[in-house]
């Protein structure tokens, strides 16, 4: 087995396998911004996996999303019972609401995807990769440039995570 197959292997389950760390990781990140750009990935090979590479203009961002706060909320005011709505359940998801909030708050730059971290009793974290879309070594590069030269991905559904809760969405019959 080659190394990145370890990792995966370790991240299937990682309170067993990474056990304090992860718990350490988690206590350090819950102080950190909701929205942080790190040097290096924590998961190589789900990043690798999704194109990353060590070089210039593509940026790591580690995004928080809190858990909960999913449904619609219940409605106030008087109403007959059969206006009054029901509560179900959004169908967007964490790691799409992650992508979003990355791209919102690093408007120049496209989100090529993202991977689960860790998750608490609050939170989920994601790292979320993105692309420079003006960096010169982006706009060298075939796979890159062509990622780079689009619009709003994630808003448009073209990410794995917007895919999957397009399909979702779609087998639901909503």
């Amino acid at each position: 087995m080659g190394i990145y197959k370890y990792i995966r292997e370790a991240w299937k389950k990682p309170k067993e396998n990474l056990g304090a760390l992860y718990k350490e990781r988690i206590l350090a990140w819950r102080n950190e911004p909701v929205t942080l750009r790190i040097e290096r990935p924590t998961r190589l090979d789900a990043a690798r996996s999704l194109g990353y590479r060590a070089k210039p203009g593509i940026l790591i961002i580690r995004q928080r999303v809190a858990r909960g706060g999913h449904q619609r909320p219940k409605r106030t005011g008087g109403r007959r019972s059969k206006h009054s709505g029901s509560r179900k359940n959004l169908t967007i998801g964490y790691q799409l609401i992650a992508e979003q909030r990355a791209a919102e708050n690093y408007s120049n730059c496209e989100v090529m995807g993202s991977y689960f971290v860790a998750k608490d009793g609050m939170s989920y974290w994601y790292e979320v990769l993105l692309v420079d879309r003006n960096h010169p070594q982006v706009l060298a590069d075939k796979q890159l440039s062509q990622i780079a030269s689009g619009r709003g991905r994630v808003y448009r559904g073209l990410t794995q995570a917007a895919k999957r809760s397009r399909l979702k969405f779609l087998e639901k019959g909503n």
